[in-house]
């Protein structure tokens, strides 16, 4: 059970990071906010790296295998650390499978009609609990026994709901600099899957708002809250992460507390640059610091440019 310590942390994150939402949208957006220049290819080429987390996470998770277990030939590179099968129900099995194969789809489209290659270099991914573990030392909390994301459905859908929201806020960043028609047209379709896929895992989570997740007694809607806040501390722009609850000021229309979608106050999706979304999943802050999920960094120009020029 959680000490009776960490819950008062908890409980104390809440009401600050409440407190403290509305003003995040009046942050102003600064150098390390606005998108890094990229060709189109490189653009998406970044996204692969994405999609690989994603697919990887809840395949494994899921079914146990990974990209190279279904589509051999699409990805070369170091298998990931420390992934293994989720304790799921049945429904959330099913959807996370699907949801994976349907990333692999997205990837292959990606190496034949952008990149025009294959295989795609493979990121080295950390996806043990004891990685994503680390997102609570961002906020200064240490639960007991540490948090496990494959030892339920409750814990799990969080990190699959992130992976899915990566992935629709950074596509709807880059959609108004992408050249060329088939080109828009595969990102316009990627963008619009991944913010399907999100709505279905939000719904799922929302479905269990109220319930703990256990072995601790802190409830769904309570980490939600509290992952945002970590998502939004690290990203350093802002909200662009919103819980399952938010104060009546960010509701759709300031009308409703209830935030199944997170979106901004126009109830358009949020976006995030690459600096961002890599300040994240390094769980560092620092774009050029590579840490968490992705120990080794990203594959890929963008990437590397980023590392050349301190881009942090």
């Amino acid at each position: 059970m959680a000490t009776r310590s960490c819950l008062c942390v908890f409980l104390f994150l809440l009401v600050a990071f409440q407190s403290t939402m509305v003003k995040a949208n009046t942050v102003i957006p600064s150098s390390r906010c606005r998108p890094v220049l990229a060709s189109t290819k490189e653009k998406l080429e970044f996204a692969v790296n994405l999609h690989i987390y994603k697919a990887e996470l809840v395949l494994r998770a899921s079914v146990g295998r990974g990209i190279n277990d279904i589509s051999p030939g699409l990805v070369e590179g170091p298998a990931p650390i420390g992934a293994t099968l989720a304790n799921l129900d049945n429904r959330t099995r099913k959807i996370m499978e699907e949801s994976g194969l349907a990333t692999i789809g997205h990837i292959r489209d990606i190496a034949n009609i952008i990149l025009r290659r294959s295989p795609l270099s493979m990121p080295q991914l950390d996806l043990s609990p004891q990685a994503f573990e680390k997102y609570l030392d961002v906020i200064n909390v240490t639960l007991k026994p540490p948090f496990n994301i494959y030892a339920n459905t409750n814990s799990f859908l969080l990190a699959a709901a992130f992976a899915s929201d990566y992935l629709k806020q950074y596509y709807a960043g880059i959609m108004p600099w992408i050249v060329g028609i088939p080109e828009r047209e595969l990102a316009a379709g990627i963008a619009v899957y991944e913010g399907a896929s999100y709505g279905v895992i939000r719904s799922l989570l929302n479905d269990r708002a109220n319930l703990t997740v256990p072995p601790y007694t802190f409830t769904v809607e309570n980490l939600t809250n509290l992952s945002a806040q970590i998502g939004n501390q690290l990203g350093g722009c802002g909200l662009k992460d919103e819980g399952l609850v938010v104060p009546l000021p960010l509701g759709a229309e300031n009308r409703t507390t209830g935030n199944v979608i997170a979106a901004d106050v126009n109830s358009l999706p949020y976006t995030r640059s690459a600096l961002e979304l890599l300040r994240i999943v390094f769980i560092t802050g620092n774009a050029t610091r590579p840490g968490g999920v992705f120990p080794r960094g990203f594959e890929g120009t963008l990437y590397h440019r980023i590392l050349a020029l301190k881009q942090s």
